[in-house]
């Protein structure tokens, strides 16, 4: 799959962009165990323009993450074209625009998925980003703003149409937020019309290794985006991969492999962030590292209540030793 001049394996698997989640370690290890590519969080296009230096450290990205999007959200397309330029200096693989966050302080603003109530605006938006870089640029949105508005293919194609290189659609409105189901048929139907043209993503519900074959046979898409599946489980990336090129079931993560990827993401933390915060935003990873191993809790509570590295390192030792991997699933 090409995006703009980027290539990429065909039907590829990538990590969705996630606040508080998809930062520089998590983004290195998921691509580590098979994403074909990553995103950024989110970063606010008013607080580059405003020269903050923690909006552009969000954009800060290591070598091994490559194929990398940085992305970008905001309402202003003079704002937006500024803040890509901006990150494109720190040479990512492509400039991704945020048209799809439901969150509330976001499209309260008119960001994110507001703008699915102003096309118009998305594209003129979307415009000035692509004639403002040289980087290919990529949009992710939603259906519509609710189920009385769907209108995810006038969408794409005018994001289409504003040159933009690859489309990545979620399959749920901003009213359903992330409940309910999400619409694989929406997201089909835009490969139906005649102009299309670019490559689309789909988004939505990609739960499993099983999951993604299935949606990859029925429907015609270029590609697949995992969200929260991924959230402490890179795994997934592998487990799908070997679902795709194999057709074999996937096997539970061993205790060694998850202990390493937990020791893996402090470590890779600490240069970043510094060794209190990289203890702290561990944290929100240690349920999901160790998912469905019997026995985790008393665990889960001390490496919470840790603020020591080398006690941390301790209990994951321990947890290798005493505690086994779940029967494989079936």
């Amino acid at each position: 799959m090409k995006i703009g001049s980027l290539n990429l394996r065909s039907r590829p698997v990538m990590l969705a962009p996630m606040e508080n989640i998809t930062d520089a370690p998590y983004r290195a290890i998921c691509r580590q165990h098979g994403a074909d590519m990553v995103f950024t969080e989110f970063i606010a296009s008013e607080g580059l323009c405003r020269q903050i230096d923690k909006s552009r450290l969000k954009g800060v990205f290591l070598p091994k993450e490559r194929p990398l999007g940085i992305q970008i959200f905001g309402h202003d397309p003079e704002n937006m074209a500024q803040a890509a330029a901006i990150m494109e200096t720190l040479e990512p693989d492509v400039i991704d625009l945020n048209f799809g966050c439901p969150v509330k302080k976001v499209v309260a603003k008119g960001g994110g998925a507001a703008l699915l109530k102003d096309l118009p605006l998305m594209e003129k938006i979307a415009r000035s980003v692509v004639q403002a870089v040289s980087l290919p640029v990529t949009a992710k949105t939603r259906l519509g703003w609710d189920h009385q508005s769907v209108n995810a293919t006038e969408n794409a194609l005018r994001l289409q149409d504003a040159g933009i290189s690859m489309v990545t659609m979620h399959g749920r409105t901003r009213s359903q937020m992330y409940k309910g189901k999400a619409d694989w048929d929406a997201i089909g139907r835009i490969t139906e019309h005649p102009d299309w043209q670019i490559p689309l993503t789909g988004n939505g519900d990609i739960s499993s290794a099983q999951n993604a074959k299935n949606v990859l046979e029925k429907y015609p898409v270029d590609g697949i985006m995992v969200g929260r599946a991924a959230m402490g489980y890179p795994w997934i990336f592998s487990e799908i991969r070997e679902m795709l090129d194999n057709e074999t079931a996937p096997s539970s993560p061993s205790i060694h492999s998850r202990v390493e990827v937990c020791r893996e993401y402090l470590t890779l933390s600490i240069p970043a962030k510094g060794e209190q915060r990289a203890i702290f935003e561990t944290r929100k990873h240690y349920k999901n590292f160790f998912r469905d191993i019997y026995g985790f809790k008393p665990y889960r509570i001390k490496l919470y209540n840790s603020l020591c590295i080398n006690e941390i390192h301790n209990i994951l030792d321990e947890i290798k030793e005493r505690l086994h991997t779940p029967d494989p699933i079936t």
